[in-house]
């Protein structure tokens, strides 16, 4: 089976699922949330850095998306949907934490490249390790700065590895906005990296 035929398989039986769960259907609800319980969970996860509130998260996602259920067009796959739901409860949970320092970032160009050399290093010495150790703790330090709009795009982006397409399909945003997002969020972390001389 290959790729394109999987994605359309698993698309139909959600779809099926959803059908199923819409007419009282338990174990259709049941299979929806073992197919994306731990995914959604994780994704939350990076989002908040915290294990219960992701736990909560989770759970609320998927009393949200059942609760709008019927609303569910089939126009974008069910996982699109569903995890743009979780990434918006996401949104709105970093927003409401009074600890959370928010750096607002305005719309810029297409670049979108991230320097790597802060997010991966090569083999070291013990120090130097320790060294590349911090400057990844100080780098999420400053992402987690952002406002959740952006810190959200950096993290599927860079921690999570989606592509432009899926990040845009996910927060249902245009691509252009996608790859301005990150430029911009680039653009504030290398400038607040030189100050720091890292």
């Amino acid at each position: 089976m290959n790729l394109e035929s999987e994605f359309s398989t698993k698309a139909e039986r959600d779809r099926y699922l959803v059908k199923k769960a819409l007419e009282g259907n338990q174990q259709a609800y049941s299979g929806l949330v073992s197919s994306y319980r731990d995914s959604l969970f994780f994704m939350l996860k990076k989002m908040v850095h915290n294990v219960d509130d992701a736990e909560d998260l989770t759970i609320e996602s998927f009393g949200k998306a059942f609760n709008l259920l019927d609303s569910y067009t089939g126009k974008f796959a069910f996982s699109t949907w569903l995890f743009k739901i979780a990434t918006n409860l996401g949104i709105d949970f970093l927003r409401k934490q009074k600890n959370h320092t928010l750096l607002s970032i305005d719309e810029g160009s297409d670049d979108d490249i991230l320097p790597s050399q802060y997010i991966l290093s090569e083999s070291h010495d013990p120090e130097e390790e320790m060294i590349w150790q911090q400057k990844g703790e100080q780098l999420n330090d400053f992402i987690n700065r952002l406002h959740p709009d952006y810190q959200v795009i950096i993290k599927l982006k860079y921690y999570q590895g989606f592509s432009y397409i899926e990040i845009a399909e996910k927060l249902d945003i245009p691509l252009g906005t996608v790859k301005a997002r990150l430029y911009r969020s680039k653009e504030l972390l290398l400038s607040t990296l030189k100050d720091k001389d890292l």
